[in-house]
């Protein structure tokens, strides 16, 4: 009984793919002395025609955990930002700010965790922000570049990403994973049920234009 109940468990967690392992990893590097600015309200600057404005009626953030045993869906509800369109689009600056407390997760139990000083620490941090250094064209998408803030900890990371503009609206999206160690959130989680490194980034950006 006991040698069937082990054989069981080792097949449940071979099973279990790992969300991060599937997705194109961001580069990660040591960001400059200077800590990465939040960025602004996300009240559009009316003084630029390019100036659009990011918040939840028209963008998602979104992220994917997991343990060896399971992943979790979750994501932020209150962040704010903009994008300072350029010509051509490589020329555009994104800043983002998101308040870690938005956060939630797929069990109200793991929202409370992840909340925790175990992870986010979102008392201690209570934002997270995102600073675009460089985008670039690389084959059919791009590459965006910046400066990343997360639990104190400033990273300029590079991540794959499509975007497109149109009259009516500038579309990005992009699908990565970074690593949870590299910003100090260390948490390894039960010794038969390990928390995996690498977590999902999702970014889906819908910005309706000026007329």
């Amino acid at each position: 009984m006991r040698t069937t109940s082990l054989l069981l468990t080792g097949l449940l967690i071979v099973g279990c793919k790992n969300p991060g392992a599937e997705v194109a990893p961001a580069k990660v590097e040591a960001a400059p002395g200077t800590k990465a600015e939040a960025a602004p309200s996300g009240e559009p600057d009316d003084g630029r025609a390019g100036s659009l404005a990011i918040n939840p009626s028209n963008s998602k953030i979104e992220f994917v955990g997991a343990k060896v045993t399971a992943s979790h869906d979750g994501g932020f509800t209150d962040f704010s930002g903009r994008v300072e369109l350029g010509e051509p689009v490589e020329a555009s600056v994104i800043e983002l700010t998101i308040q870690t407390n938005s956060l939630f997760a797929d069990k109200e139990k793991l929202t409370k965790h992840l909340k925790s000083p175990d992870f986010f620490d979102v008392t201690k941090f209570p934002t997270a922000t995102f600073r675009s250094t460089e985008i670039k064209k690389d084959g059919e998408g791009h590459t965006i570049s910046g400066d990343l803030t997360l639990h104190g900890v400033t990273k300029r990371i590079s991540f794959p990403a499509t975007v497109t503009v149109t009259e009516s609206e500038v579309n990005a999206n992009a699908e990565f994973s970074i690593n949870r160690q590299d910003f100090g959130i260390a948490y390894a989680g039960m010794k038969d049920d390990l928390i995996r490194d690498l977590v999902v980034i999702k970014l889906s950006l819908e910005l309706p234009r000026k007329s």
